[in-house]
């Protein structure tokens, strides 16, 4: 007789797969290569710093701090950091006072 499905006696698990996060290398702060890219949103500018190699929390921290120098807002993705207005310069020399290695 025809049977539709898997059996589940034959090497097959309900269980669902956890995802796996992928663990991304740690660097020290003048391990850092950060780059610099400038894009412009509803006709404002963006200043964006990437990719940084620290945990969550400690990218965070750093985050609030820049922004609270800079005085701009802005958003952290992943490994990038997003500031408002064209920073670039005040970004380089806080980040070069921080230790972070920078291109250009």
């Amino acid at each position: 007789m025809f049977e539709m499905g898997a059996k589940f006696d034959e090497g097959w698990s309900v269980e669902k797969e956890k995802k796996q996060e992928t663990q991304k290398e740690l660097k020290s702060f003048a391990k850092h290569q950060l780059t610099f890219a400038k894009q412009i949103r509803k006709g404002k500018v963006v200043t964006i710093v990437k990719p940084f190699f620290l945990e969550k929390k400690e990218l965070q921290s750093i985050f609030k701090q820049l922004k609270k120098k800079l005085a701009t807002g802005g958003s952290q993705k992943e490994d990038a950091l997003e500031f408002q207005g064209e920073v670039k310069e005040a970004l380089t020399r806080e980040l070069k006072g921080l230790g972070f290695g920078v291109k250009g």
